[in-house]
């Protein structure tokens, strides 16, 4: 399992926009599905540990702070053609396995992850009710072996912020994870 961390992408950078299908072929875009109060953007992806070791507290996370007014949204940039279970098909089964109620789209252009300048699973970015980034980085210290808990404390933190309206911490750590899994021939600048 490879070791990839994020890009820490400009805070204050707008939220690209993207209008990407589900696995059920339903269209969404940023402004349908950006929060009241936030917008929590993931990119994640069906088979990597470091998603499947943080899931259940993530899904949980998104449950409670979509009844607060973030909206929560994740992205599969994934190389299906190489790693033919992050495909549409699997989405579905693995948003009803981990209780996913948010919007779980498909990247298959790699376009979007390039916009944001994702590098990993999972890749988190923040966004306030403006979609200027105030957040992008880890989840939690706790990553598959390490034997830390995982408790979602830095999104967490981010996302209490938000909604206190208080400024969130510019000490942010980047997120850790697989790679996403470029077409060959793909690759972003930023990457690599």
């Amino acid at each position: 399992m490879a070791a990839t961390p994020s890009t820490m992408l400009e805070l204050g950078t707008l939220a690209p926009p993207f209008s990407l299908p589900d696995a059920y072929k339903n269209t969404f875009s940023l402004t349908g599905v950006a929060g009241a109060r936030g917008t929590l953007v993931m990119f994640i992806c069906n088979h990597c540990p470091f998603v499947i070791h943080i899931i259940d507290e993530l899904s949980s996370l998104a449950k409670h702070y979509s009844e607060l007014g973030i909206s929560c949204v994740a992205i599969s940039s994934n190389d299906i053609a190489n790693y033919p279970q992050d495909g549409p098909e699997f989405m579905k089964e693995f948003a009803i396995k981990y209780g996913i109620d948010f919007p779980y789209l498909y990247d298959e252009s790699q376009q979007v992850a390039k916009s944001y300048q994702a590098a990993c699973t999972p890749d988190f970015f923040l966004y306030d009710d403006q979609l200027k980034l105030v957040y992008r980085g880890q989840f939690d210290d706790s990553r598959p072996g390490n034997g830390v808990p995982v408790t979602g404390k830095d999104v967490k933190d981010a996302l209490d912020a938000l909604l206190n309206g208080t400024p969130v911490s510019k000490e942010q750590k980047p997120s850790i994870g697989c790679n996403i899994k470029w077409v060959s021939g793909n690759e972003p600048e930023y990457y690599g």
